[in-house]
Order: C-alpha cells, then sequence, then structure tokens
C-alpha cells in the first residue's frame, strides 16, 4: 500500500455495552462537540470543522450569487482600538506585616508556612537533587497514579506512563544532551558572573494566580515549594501575586496585587495595590522597577507564571482584572522601559518557548526557559534548583537550566503521567546573532517555492510537522521539525542554527519531533493571519517570515474559497432537504472541469468582498493579509485547478469481497490531509452525535475500506462522543489523541485520550477544563486534572433533530465512578439506526463528507 495514506488507530472490540441513550432534558450549554455535525460551533477542546462557500452552491451558483448582491466580507472594519491601560498605583517601600499571624517559631512580620496553605496542604514532593521523586508526600490532587492505582499502564488500564523523549531529525538529537559550545558570532553575555559563589541574585517571579489557583491551588503549591528551597542571603527571591478571584491560602488577597519575599522559608510582606489587570504592560513594568530599585544584584532572573498562548496570544489570563493576554509587543514594552539585563527569563507557562518570543528576549536577556507544549499542571518543580543556586550563586546558567529542565520532567513523569512535557533551555546571546541570515533564506525560500507551484510540498510539511496544542488551532509549530520536513539546504540550515542555540532540551517519551524552539505557521485557523502578523511585527521578527506566512495563508484562504468543500454533514444525511447540492450525496462541490479562467473569476469575486463566498473566521476585520500576497489572482488560479480534491470521486462501491470500498486517484491521496469516520445515532427522537474517529483500512490496491460494525469508542463499555484531533507521525513511533466532551465531579471537562505505541488501544491522559463563554481566553490552560479512583464523569453528546437542528446538548449514558482501572474499547452501540459516513480533509484544510457508508 502506498505511504501517503493517513493512520487509523487500533481498535479492539469488547463486547455489548450499555448502548446509546440521552439522559436528563439537556444541559442548555450548546455544543460540546467539535462543529463537525451540521455546523455545530466549537467547543474548547477540539478544533471545530471551517465554514465552506456557502454550503455547496458549486461555482456557478456562487458566480451569480456574487453578481446579484455583493456583501461586505471585506467591507470596512479595522480592529477595535485597545482600551486604554490604567498605570499601577506606586508601591509601598516599607514591610509590611502579613495577615497571617505568626505562629511560634516564626518572626514576627512573616507568614508561616502553615498559615499559608491555611492547613489544607500537604507535604512537598521530597524530591532528591537528581530530581527523582523520594518519599512519600505529594501534593494533594497530584500524587503519582502509581500510589493511586498500583502498576499502571497497558492497554487496558487505560492510564498512561511517561518518560524521556529521544526523538531525532534527520539523525541530529537535542533531547537529553547539555551542549556547552557558543557560536563564535554570539554577542558577550549581559551577566558576568564573579565566581566563588561571590554573586548576589535577585530573582522575580510574576504570579497571576487566575483559575490555576482558585480552581487547584497551583500557584499555592509553587510559592510551598519555593518556602521550602534552602534560600541564603545572597538570594533575593520576591513575588508578585494578583489575578485571581479566590487564592487558596490564606496569605494572599485577591482584591490587592501583593509583593512578598521568600525568608527562612516563609513570607514577607514587601508592598501592595489595589487589584491591577496582571496582563497590562504597565503592571509588569512596576513590579520590575521595583526589584530594579530595591534589589539590585549580580545576577537577575526573571520568572513568568501563569497561562501561555504561543507567540500570536503571549502570556497570561488574568480571571480577576481581566484585560485579555500580554503579548509579545507589551512585553517587550515593559522590558525596554525598565532597562534592566537577565541572567535568565524563563516561563513557567504554556507554549512560549517560541523563536518570535526568544527573537523578542534576546535584547534583555542571556537566555531563556519556556515550554514548547502546554505543561502539566503542577508546572516547574522549585525547592532543589533554588537551594543549588543559593549554595553556589556563581553556578553557570547551563547547569543551573539543566536542573530546573531536569525536574520538571522527573516530576511530571512521576506525577502527570501520560501527561506531554517539554522544556528548553535556549542560548539567547547565540540565538540573535546567528538565527538572522539563515531564518531569512529559509523565509524566502518557502516563499518562492510556494510562487512557483510547489505550495503542496510547504503544506505537506507544515501538516506532518509536529504541532503544540493542536486542538486549540494556535497554529504553533516545531520549527526544526518544519525546516526538516521541507527537505532543502535553507531548511536544513535553519535547523542546524536552532539546534545549536537550545542548549538543553528535555520531553516526555509521548512527545517526539519536538526540539526546543516552535514558531506560527498558519493552518488551521486563518481567521487569526492578521492578528499573528502584527504579533510578529511587535516581537521584531524579519519581515520575509511574515511575507512567507502571507503567502501560505493567501494561497490557503483562495484554495478554500475556491475548492468547495462542506461545512458539515447534512448534505450527505438529508440531500435535498437541505437544499445541498451534490458530490457523491455531500453538500459543497468542486467540479474538475472547471477551468483556471473560471477559477480566477470566482477568486476576484471573493477578493473583492461578494456576497456568499465565505472562509472560516474571515471578515473585513481579520483578511488583511490578502491584499499583501504577492501572487497574482491568475497564477492561484491556475495552481488550484491543477491541485484541487475532486470530490465528486466520493462514491462507495462494493470490492470483490463485498466490502463498501473508495477508490481515489493516486494524485488525489496526495491531496488528502485527515480523513475520519463520522457517526451518528437515531435513538427514535434524532440524532446523537458520536463524533469522529479516526477508523478504517485499506485494501492492497489502496483503496479506503470502511470499518463500520455498529460499534464505537466507549468507556468502561458506555459508547462515548469521541473526537479525534490530531495523528503525529515519527517512523514507526506515532501519536493519535482526541477528547470526550464529559463532567468530571459536575465540572465541565474534556476528556483527553491517546493512543501511541506503548499503548494501541488508548489511555486518558487527563482532563483539560473548559472555559465557559464569558471567561474564555486566547492563552491555553495549563495541564491537565489527573483522574482518581473515586472521581465521577457523567458524558456529554450533542443532540439534532431530523432536519439537521441542533436542540441541545444532553448527559449520554449513567453517571459513572473510576475504580482503579479505567478500559477504553470499542462497544455495540445498541437497536437504535447508525448512519456512518467519512469525512475527508484536503491541503487547504476543507472538509468533504462521503454519502452513507
Amino acid at each position: 500500500m502506498p505511504d501517503n495514506r493517513p493512520r487509523a488507530r487500533e481498535k479492539r472490540v469488547t463486547g455489548p455495552g450499555a448502548g446509546v441513550h440521552r439522559r436528563g432534558s439537556g444541559t442548555g450549554s450548546g455544543p460540546v462537540g467539535s462543529g463537525s455535525a451540521f455546523g455545530g460551533a466549537p467547543s474548547g477542546g477540539g478544533g471545530g470543522g471551517k465554514r465552506a462557500m456557502g454550503g455547496g452552491l458549486g461555482l456557478l451558483g456562487l458566480i451569480l450569487v456574487a453578481l446579484l448582491g455583493r456583501g461586505g466580507l471585506f467591507g470596512g472594519g479595522g480592529s477595535a482600538s485597545p482600551a486604554p491601560v490604567q498605570q499601577t498605583q506606586a508601591y509601598q517601600t516599607q514591610a509590611v506585616q502579613t495577615q497571617a499571624a505568626p505562629t511560634s517559631g516564626s518572626q514576627s512580620g512573616y507568614g508561616a508556612l502553615s498559615d499559608l496553605l491555611g492547613g489544607s496542604g500537604s507535604s512537598g514532593s521530597g524530591q532528591s537533587s537528581s530530581g527523582s521523586s523520594s518519599g512519600s508526600g505529594s501534593y494533594g490532587g497530584y500524587g503519582s497514579l502509581a500510589e493511586l492505582f498500583g502498576s499502571a499502564g497497558g492497554s487496558s488500564s487505560g492510564w498512561g506512563s511517561s518518560s524521556y523523549g529521544t526523538g531525532s531529525v534527520g539523525g541530529s538529537s537535542n533531547t537529553g544532551v547539555l551542549n556547552r559550545e557558543v557560536a563564535p558570532e554570539a554577542r558577550e553575555k549581559f551577566t558576568k558572573l564573579k565566581g566563588n559563589g561571590r554573586d548576589t541574585v535577585t530573582i522575580l517571579v510574576y504570579i497571576c494566580g487566575t483559575d490555576l489557583e482558585s480552581r487547584n491551588a497551583m500557584a499555592t503549591r509553587d510559592i510551598q515549594e519555593m518556602t521550602k528551597a534552602n534560600i541564603s542571603d545572597k538570594v533575593n527571591l520576591i513575588l508578585y501575586t494578583g489575578g485571581c478571584k479566590r487564592w487558596q491560602n490564606n496569605v494572599m488577597s485577591s482584591s490587592k496585587n501583593q509583593v512578598f519575599q521568600v525568608v527562612n522559608g516563609s513570607l514577607r510582606k514587601l508592598a501592595e495595590t489595589s487589584a491591577q489587570p496582571m496582563t497590562d504592560p504597565a503592571t509588569l513594568q512596576s513590579f520590575l522597577e521595583f526589584g530594579r530599585d530595591n534589589f539590585p544584584a549580580d545576577r537577575n532572573i526573571l520568572i513568568f507564571w501563569d497561562h501561555g498562548g504561543g507567540s500570536v496570544s503571549g502570556y497570561g489570563y488574568d480571571e480577576k482584572n481581566g484585560g485579555g493576554s500580554m503579548s509579545l509587543g507589551k512585553i517587550n514594552s515593559a522590558l525596554k522601559n525598565v532597562g534592566q539585563k537577565y541572567d535568565f527569563i524563563g516561563f513557567d507557562t504554556c507554549l512560549l518557548a517560541t523563536v518570535e518570543n526568544a527573537l523578542m528576549l534576546s535584547s534583555y536577556s542571556d537566555y531563556m526557559i519556556a515550554s514548547e507544549e502546554t505543561e502539566p499542571g503542577i508546572g516547574w518543580y522549585y525547592t532543589d534548583w533554588l537551594s543549588m543556586l543559593s549554595k553556589n550563586t556563581s553556578v553557570p546558567t547551563l547547569d543551573l537550566g539543566k536542573k530546573i529542565i531536569d525536574d520538571f520532567v522527573s516530576s511530571c513523569a512521576s506525577q502527570c503521567r501520560g501527561q506531554q512535557t517539554t522544556l528548553s533551555l535556549v542560548d539567547l546571546a547565540e540565538l540573535g546573532k546567528t538565527l538572522g541570515p539563515d531564518f531569512k533564506s529559509f523565509s524566502q525560500d518557502t516563499q518562492e517555492l510556494i510562487q512557483n507551484d510547489s505550495y503542496k510540498q510547504v503544506s505537506s510539511a507544515r501538516n506532518s510537522t509536529r504541532e503544540f496544542a493542536k486542538s486549540t488551532g494556535i497554529d504553533q509549530i516545531d520549527l526544526v521539525h518544519f525546516a526538516k520536513n521541507m527537505g532543502t539546504e535553507a531548511g536544513d540550515r535553519l535547523a542546524e542554527t536552532l539546534l545549536s542555540a537550545v542548549k538543553y532540551n528535555r520531553t516526555s517519551s509521548n512527545m517526539t519531533n519536538a526540539y526546543g524552539l516552535s514558531a506560527y505557521f498558519p493552518y488551521r485557523a486563518m481567521g487569526k493571519v492578521r492578528q499573528a502578523l502584527s504579533a510578529l511585527d511587535g516581537a521584531g521578527v524579519d519581515d520575509s517570515y511574515a511575507d512567507c506566512i502571507r503567502e501560505f495563508a493567501s494561497l490557503q484562504t483562495m484554495g478554500q474559497a475556491a475548492s468547495g468543500g462542506a461545512s458539515s454533514p447534512a448534505g450527505s444525511l438529508f440531500g435535498e432537504l437541505l437544499g445541498g447540492g451534490s458530490y457523491g450525496g455531500s453538500q459543497g462541490g468542486y467540479s474538475s472541469s472547471q477551468s483556471a479562467d473560471e477559477l480566477a473569476q470566482l477568486l476576484e469575486l471573493f477578493l473583492g468582498g461578494s456576497g456568499g463566498i465565505s472562509v472560516s473566521g474571515l471578515s473585513g476585520a481579520n483578511s488583511g493579509f490578502l491584499a499583501g500576497r504577492s501572487m497574482p489572482t491568475e497564477d492561484a488560479a491556475a495552481y488550484i485547478a491543477a491541485n484541487h480534491f475532486d470530490a465528486s470521486l466520493l462514491q462507495w462501491e462494493k470490492d470483490d469481497k463485498g466490502r463498501s470500498v473508495i477508490r481515489l486517484p493516486e494524485e488525489q491521496w496526495s491531496m488528502v490531509s485527515d480523513l475520519n469516520l463520522n457517526l451518528f445515532y437515531d435513538d427514535g427522537e434524532g440524532y446523537v452525535d458520536l463524533g469522529l474517529d479516526n477508523l478504517f483500512s485499506f485494501g492492497d490496491d489502496g483503496s479506503l475500506i470502511a470499518d463500520v460494525d455498529g460499534t464505537w469508542l466507549s468507556i468502561n463499555n458506555q459508547p462515548v462522543a469521541y473526537y479525534h484531533t490530531d495523528t503525529t507521525e515519527d517512523g514507526d513511533q506515532y501519536t493519535i489523541s482526541g477528547y470526550v466532551p464529559a463532567l468530571l465531579n459536575g465540572e465541565r471537562v474534556d476528556l483527553i485520550l491517546r493512543f501511541d505505541n506503548e499503548n494501541p488501544y488508548g489511555v486518558i491522559s487527563g482532563a483539560r477544563p473548559v472555559y465557559d463563554e464569558l471567561t474564555e481566553t486566547d492563552t491555553v490552560a495549563r495541564g491537565l486534572t489527573e483522574l482518581k479512583a473515586g472521581d465521577t464523569l457523567e458524558f456529554l453528546c450533542d443532540f439534532y433533530s431530523y432536519d439537521g437542528t441542533f436542540q441541545d446538548s444532553y448527559l449520554l449514558g449513567e453517571p459513572m465512578t473510576i475504580g482503579d482501572t479505567v478500559e477504553i474499547s470499542n462497544t455495540e452501540l445498541g437497536d437504535g439506526g447508525v448512519k456512518a459516513l467519512y469525512r475527508f480533509t484536503d491541503m487547504y484544510g476543507q472538509h468533504y463528507w462521503t454519502p452513507e457508508v
């Protein structure tokens, strides 16, 4: 069989199961699925289907609509002006007594550790200097699953395992290897150490507690780790707290922003002010100035603590004061105004080990420590590296950074089994001087490939590159992996430069092809391209990379507009009932006979803002990147005409064994980026959307064989709504991920499922909280909640009437109490009718549904 076929997950059928039945009168919460059914809105867990051209009118119909009335797709609508920021009030500089009463043995004016935890916490992890877990203490809800359930792992248990990753690209691996060499072009370091432990150190930790603290006391637990360190009098550990509706201790106040110093295992409050937005750069600036003026030192360290959202969204979510996230450009402004230089700047957040962030920070810091992927909720382990630094304040930053990374990965391996982890140490003094020429050359080379009819090469490389927080659609990918996937000399040079600057990198074993630095490159969320280009400019990224992104996004967007596709499977399920056109029964359609001239006419109407032609997420306010493309419309139309997915070929036929198959030419398979089985259950009143699963097989002749046997993915024999989100492959190694909408102990979550070489039948990595509509943020929730014995699960599903109208989301099946093991398998669905379709996704990101199998 050719190797250009999507990968299917392995399926194990275990029995009849509990069947499919809705419970209750509906949740009233809106859709909980990925939006695959009838254009439903995506939830926080999955990337929804993109809206295509007006639901299936075809080219001539679109042209008629366009000629009859020109809409406002691109008319007017610039970006809204940002709200004015409020300057943080001046700090008090005198010491202020803590709210908590001092206990026996504590110094007056200091909060004791028991006061900080309010009596509810447990002991620290007791990690040794090697980062391995020792002792019996663990964090309340973050104890090792091995302790909770005994020996974990294996396909039947449902629980994952985590250890160290060893991924490589083209034979080059930087995982777990400390590189002490420095390129000769690197600038001198800002920080000049005196040596022999004579240096003084100031560590500023900017803690926006947000829901991480109010829900799960994560900030309190990290602060507890800090107080357990043996801090010397040469180390000033200064904390700034805010952005939280409820602190899980009796020291911090949710109504104020406060400054604390960690001294002798306790907290001393130094200053406070009224609550200010933690994502306002003025708030950050005032804290940095406070640290600079009151705690001058030979060695300065800055750590950001909260959520993160990659290069576009930047840092932070303030649940108390709002204000959106703090972009890289705003961080840049605060750092520039303060004028301080740092030994390293760290991000105990998700997704900020990005090239864009590193280039911005290179003007202010010698090193960056950050994660490419979402961080597990426990974050960094602080006790041992702070003690190490206090013992020798002149310890080289490479060794200190290695300690931070090793402790983090080890802690996550023991306490967050199955969660994917990354953390890297980047030499900014080197990267800032070496990256420019190679990054520019790669960007220009890639842009030229797109202009010279090789968009498919770039699209294929992008689609097969390690992507982070993929289900959220932030379009953040590993830049080394992407550069090598391009297969060009410019890509090879860029990868070598990046690998040289990443001095230390560690990942969990289930995270391959993560080499320490990611970058924004659009593919899933075209509506964010304009915002992303602005963010790149604010971070000081070279214009050539922005031009490359604009070229790629423009052709992809025009490909979406011209190639048809469908927003839902409604046409396949209902046909003419909903007024859908037909390609094998599904909505939308692209005729293989359409000429480049016809497409050029269509694209001119689209680019001119014609009504009836739309692409998901695009509007006049966020489509400005299209005007900056360099490829003429005629050239784009000619390329799309020669490189499109012909959905008219999606017709089922029987093979010689009586199986339902679809046969496509090989050039058509080269256009397919994803393939999923979309299943609906008829319960007698309408359709239960059971989601999307990559279940299929291929015949010896390469034909698609439908995998439809009346079973569906189940947890402990209960069929659930499951949505496949991404598949990552590295040779024979693979990871398949998806989510199940549910209530965990009454809280709305998405259960994250993972299938890989070690767990072919699946494990539950954890549960990710789903923000409600009023508090949703562009940053990504940090960490997964571990399931524990005794937890209650209630599954959710979307329900549609027979005419395709969304009714409500419902509880699915009976409540389930988690025991010592969880089994993922396929079970029979019951007596109701099953409607099964396959959803093809082409290289432009458009969806096409087959007729019913």
